[in-house]
């Protein structure tokens, strides 16, 4: 056993165990679980930390079983996988953070922190995974431990939006278990490997390995809210804040269009996916959904409903610059991993501390908002103006890598597609702050609550100030050597090197 991939096993049981802890304490014991789940999430850092500097050191991690002959379970850590490791532990420490102040009197607490370290440990689970059928088992792994967050508050409608979850997942994970089964048969065990591991069956079953390809994009892109995948991600806004925040930053969102990037690149290779005509239908599929769900979002007076159709559109930028063969639009594409999960979880994290402290759930009842919770208001303004893509924040960072992608490429339709987008972008979110920052406020709002010392629990309002802080910072330091930019300038140069 290489004993440098325990810290691998590490980084999965430091969620893992805490979660089945938490499962077991009484609901009183509040001061015990908060302690549990930040001693988990600190300790995962802290791992990921040391795996960080032993990558950098040039160590080797990887670990496996064989289950039976021909079926191993492998974690290793490539560039890929830490870049998505790194910011899911990252973002779950915060959320985690955040939960606890969001759910400081609700019942059943245990049940939501133990299947909320089931969702993390899927996660990581997900990034660690060294070929398709660990791949498999945690992408499972993750649509089973996150219905019951969906599903948290019990309600008729919360209900009804885990069942929409469950359905569109479940469907989807049967897809991809399909794509993973006939795969191996015609290839036998795949591990994932930069440039691809299919260069010995492309000859010879090209006809197979399209359908098969069209099988995991479909499989991948329920999670990745590809259009008309997408229904079930509006639905399932009826979850708490820091549900919402995982689901469109750290987690499943995540998964699906991490997914997407391990099969284009370390499955059939980016090179044999553009010689096998996979790209450019999946570079328009993207387009459609950046536009679709820009569009839907003008239209939702619902705040989570806004951001969650903002999610359909912006998550695709990831799929868009995976399917422009070239390495600046690779670059545009893996850094958005990052970027979008730093951009969104600051909206959720707000619009949670909206709701929360004022009863705020529509953007109609964002008159003034801006002047009650103004440090709130600003976190969530920088995030969206860098989805906008405003010049020294992530996300023009993004647009950027992507139009020079683009143009090296071949493909001007990119530019005003991404000019479009950011359009629609900013008229559907500039509204929210003129509301919230020229807008008289109201007599009396929704439900306000009052907190000694400032506009809100500062467990609330500490990590969108984090975030938002490192929105700015992955603009401003973006050719730093140690920025999310300069670690996938390393990964796109591996895929498209000698």
């Amino acid at each position: 056993m290489n004993p440098h991939g325990l810290v691998l096993l590490g980084i999965l049981l430091s969620s893992f165990i805490t979660g089945l802890v938490i499962f077991f304490l009484r609901e009183e014991n509040h001061r015990l679980r908060t302690w549990l789940n930040l001693l988990g999430a600190g300790l995962k850092m802290v791992l990921v930390a040391g795996l960080l500097w032993g990558i950098y050191l040039d160590q080797d991690y990887s670990l496996s079983w064989e289950i039976l002959p021909g079926l191993t379970l492998a974690l290793g850590a490539d560039a890929n996988a830490v870049l998505f490791v790194t910011l899911s532990t990252f973002l779950w420490f915060w959320t985690t953070l955040y939960a606890v102040g969001y759910l400081e009197d609700s019942p059943h607490r245990s049940r939501f922190f133990g299947f909320f370290s089931l969702c993390v440990t899927a996660t990581t689970g997900i990034a660690l995974s060294a070929n398709l059928v660990t791949f498999l088992v945690f992408y499972e792994l993750l649509t089973v431990s996150t219905y019951p967050l969906v599903a948290h508050r019990g309600t008729p409608e919360a209900l009804r939006g885990g069942r929409t979850y469950l359905v569109y997942t479940l469907a989807g994970g049967a897809l991809l278990l399909l794509a993973v089964a006939w795969l191996q048969s015609l290839a036998g065990p795949v591990v994932f490997k930069e440039r691809g591991a299919l260069a010995a069956v492309v000859a010879e079953r090209p006809a197979q390995l399209r359908w098969i390809f069209l099988l995991f994009i479909l499989g991948l892109g329920v999670k990745a809210a590809i259009v008309p995948l997408h229904g079930w991600l509006p639905k399932a806004m009826v979850a708490p804040a820091p549900v919402s925040s995982l689901l469109h930053a750290v987690a499943v969102v995540k998964a699906g269009a991490f997914g997407i990037v391990r099969v284009v690149y370390d499955v059939y290779g980016v090179e044999t996916a553009r010689d096998l005509g996979l790209l450019d239908p999946l570079a328009w599929a993207a387009a459609a959904t950046i536009l679709y769900g820009s569009a839907r979002a003008l239209f939702q007076d619902s705040l989570k409903k806004r951001l969650a159709y903002s999610t359909v559109s912006q998550v695709s930028y990831i799929v868009l610059g995976v399917a422009i063969f070239g390495p600046l639009a690779t670059i545009g594409g893996l850094v958005h991993l990052v970027h979008q999960g730093l951009m969104k979880i600051t909206m959720f994290f707000c619009a949670g501390n909206y709701a929360e402290t004022l009863g705020i759930h529509k953007v109609s009842e964002m008159n003034g908002a801006g002047r009650r919770m103004p440090l709130t208001t600003a976190a969530f303004a920088v995030a969206a103006l860098g989805m906008i893509g405003l010049p020294l924040l992530a996300g023009h960072v993004t647009k950027h890598y992507l139009k020079l992608g683009a143009a090296a490429a071949g493909a001007p339709w990119v530019a005003w597609l991404l000019a479009a987008s950011s359009l629609l972008n900013a008229a559907y979110f500039l509204p929210i702050f003129y509301r919230a920052w020229f807008k008289p406020p109201p007599a009396k709002w929704p439900a306000e609550h009052h907190f000694a010392g400032g506009e809100t629990h500062w467990l609330l309002l500490l990590p969108p100030l984090v975030t938002a802080v490192l929105v700015v910072c992955a603009g401003v330091l973006a050719d730093t050597p140690y920025s999310p930019l300069a670690w996938v300038k390393l990964i796109s140069a591996r895929e498209y090197g000698p």
